[in-house]
């Protein structure tokens, strides 16, 4: 139960927008409409997964925004690429968001550094490559790409399907040791250093697994635009962090997971459904978010304030 206690407020205010988009507008309920919404979110969540971890290692990622833009930026203008030669490249952009990844977690560890302060300065580093790649927005990916992006099998969306072969990784990855020992050192460094967790190889860890989910969410996002952006990832920052406090994650570290930011991608998702349905101003979907996030973390902190005063009772 205490696995599954974070998640009800999430998963309630999911439930609730579903319930009034769903009396706004038919075939919300259906197969198409998860398709659909699913597709949607995948960017986010895969973002927000990297955030998820680097943030219960008590950190937080901002580079992912210009390495997200760097994907697409170098996925759209190999468009003549056949698949083996995308393939390549799709490899080599993973490999070059988890290396600025990793090199986030070597000089936050080693130089003892801000991750804020490290992490803007590698944005701009990494966004500004975007720019050099891919000047404005445009470009191509191969046909095959975008045909695999819209694909279906058994009626399910490739976002479907990635969707739960990454909620399937996670139920492997959070038992690993590494995963162990990124959220042991997010919950309290002297405890984990003094068990024998090795704190610099936790933070390179963690930072490189982000690195790697923003690049593997920007190859995503080509593959439902059929094209690049040099700055589409600025988008993706913020949204990524509050869909990781939303879903009931932690920002001072240890506690949290991507089930949770799974939801908290959703819910920003369908607050941009229903306020289209309800034909008022885009403007009103930040609010809405905003007031949503300040509710979670309201809900956190009495909940943290509750566990405090039961621990103090016995």
């Amino acid at each position: 139960m205490a696995g599954i206690g974070p998640l009800l407020a999430p998963a309630a205010i999911l439930l609730l927008l579903l319930a009034v988009l769903a009396s706004l507008r038919r075939g919300v309920l259906t197969l198409d409409e998860l398709n659909t919404d699913t597709a949607a979110a995948m960017t986010l969540i895969l973002v927000a997964t990297g955030e998820t971890i680097v943030i219960l290692r008590g950190g937080i990622d901002l580079s992912v925004g210009g390495m997200l833009s760097l994907a697409t930026a170098i996925a759209a203008t190999r468009g003549a690429a056949g698949p083996f030669e995308m393939a390549g490249w799709a490899a080599l952009i993973l490999a070059v968001g988890g290396g600025v990844g990793m090199l986030n977690g070597a000089l936050i560890s080693t130089l003892e550094l801000q991750p804020f302060l490290v992490t803007l300065a590698t944005w701009s580093i990494v966004g500004g490559t975007a720019l050099i790649v891919l000047p404005s927005e445009g470009g191509a990916v191969p046909g095959w790409w975008v045909d695999a992006g819209a694909g279906t099998l058994f009626g399910l969306s490739l976002a479907v399907w990635s969707l739960a072969a990454l909620l399937l990784w996670w139920a492997w990855f959070r038992r690993t040791r590494v995963a162990l020992s990124i959220r042991a050192a997010g919950s309290n460094e002297r405890s984990a250093f003094l068990s024998g967790v090795a704190l610099g190889r936790s933070n390179v860890a963690a930072y490189g697994l982000s690195g790697l989910f923003a690049a593997l969410g920007g190859l995503f996002l080509t593959s439902q635009t059929g094209s690049g952006s040099p700055t589409v990832g600025n988008d993706f920052v913020l949204p990524a962090v509050a869909a990781v406090v939303i879903g009931g994650t932690v920002l001072s570290g240890g506690r949290g997971g991507l089930v949770g930011s799974a939801l908290g991608a959703f819910i920003l998702t369908i607050i941009g459904n229903v306020v289209f349905v309800l034909h008022i101003s885009s403007y009103w979907q930040p609010v809405v978010a905003g007031l949503i996030l300040v509710l979670s973390v309201l809900a956190t902190s009495l909940s943290d304030l509750a566990m405090a005063r039961r621990d103090a009772a016995l």
